[in-house]
């Protein structure tokens, strides 16, 4: 069965191929790499700069190719693809991790982060490189961490200035438990489905919103169907690039070195287009006319997420790590 699993999704991923901008022809080796967000988005070109680092520190041993617009699949499919090593690299959000690699839960916490600023001492230092080595024992190699923006919810139907504005109304979420708990503790309903469907779920009214960052409430277009925008900020959610550790383990020494590098080096240039399209973003959805709510008091959300973090802070270990990550200046 896994070795037709495997069959099945190489054949997908080959059927992908057509579709691919090769941005390293030079380079004896290029590796596949998956991206849900479409071709410019910052998270994209942050990997394919990486390429073009890895292509200068190897000598053109090894490139990349970007499979960008989710051409390999939405991000749970991609991940098992990457783990079975059809797929190279894999730029995913941490969410769809929390049920597999349980250190993913701390950073996906609502509220653990008190600004993008915190977030980036947190996962650019020992903690997050903690959090990266967890993922060598799920056949995977956490290569380094993406900004993901701070994440609020938008809506088709109302403004929400509170929780009790929330009770009752349907959000998409990440598959993710954490997230659908995180909901359900506001009192709204969670509907975990895929990014490629939230529009035309909205559209049709089988969610009433969804939550995501300026960017990708952008580039998805979802600002044209759900006009009501709270900036709550109740998700500063790192995004992270994974290697297969099938491809990681043919590489050689050297070569895994230049890898790493290329990654940790395409950080930087990845937070400056994250911030440039933040503030494109949002002068766009502005300018057409969405809702912008930004008065709102965060504290009562604050509140309702304890039975979340009871939920999913239960080890030693976890209790840890969050009490490191609160205490990060």
């Amino acid at each position: 069965m896994k070795l037709m699993k495997t069959i099945g999704l190489a054949m997908l991923a080959s059927a992908a191929m057509v579709m691919a901008t090769v941005s390293t022809q030079a380079a004896e080796r290029v590796l596949r790499s998956s991206d849900t967000h479409p071709d410019g988005y910052p998270t994209v070109e942050a990997v394919k700069q990486m390429g073009k680092l890895l292509e200068e520190k190897t000598n053109g041993r090894l490139g990349v190719e970007v499979f960008h617009s989710a051409q390999l699949g939405q991000e749970k499919d991609t991940i098992e693809q990457t783990q079975f090593g059809v797929i190279d690299l894999n730029r995913v959000s941490l969410g769809p991790f929390n049920n597999i690699i349980e250190e993913t839960q701390v950073p996906s916490l609502p509220y653990i982060f008190r600004s993008v600023d915190h977030m980036h001492k947190v996962m650019d230092g020992p903690i997050g490189e903690e959090i990266l080595k967890a993922f060598e024992a799920h056949d995977l190699v956490g290569l380094a961490f993406y900004d993901g923006g701070s994440r609020s919810f938008y809506n088709s139907q109302k403004p929400i200035t509170s929780v009790d504005d929330l009770k009752g109304m349907k959000f998409r979420v990440m598959q993710s438990d954490m997230f659908v708990d995180m909901v359900g503790a506001l009192g709204a309903n969670a509907t975990p489905m895929p990014y490629g469907e939230v529009y035309s779920s909205i559209q049709t009214g089988v969610i009433d919103g969804a939550e995501n960052n300026w960017p990708s409430y952008d580039s998805s277009g979802h600002f044209e169907v759900a006009k009501y925008y709270t900036l709550d900020q109740h998700l500063i959610v790192p995004e992270v690039l994974v290697m297969s550790k099938k491809t990681w383990d043919s590489l050689s020494a050297e070569d895994q070195a230049a890898v790493k590098e290329a990654a940790k080096e395409s950080v930087p240039y990845m937070r400056d287009l994250w911030q440039a399209q933040e503030k494109k973003s949002e002068e766009k959805i502005r300018a057409a006319g969405a809702e912008i709510v930004t008065d709102i008091d965060k504290t009562p959300f604050i509140e309702a997420m304890k039975p979340v973090y009871d939920k999913y802070v239960t080890s030693d270990k976890l209790k840890d790590l969050v009490q490191r990550i609160q205490e990060t200046q």
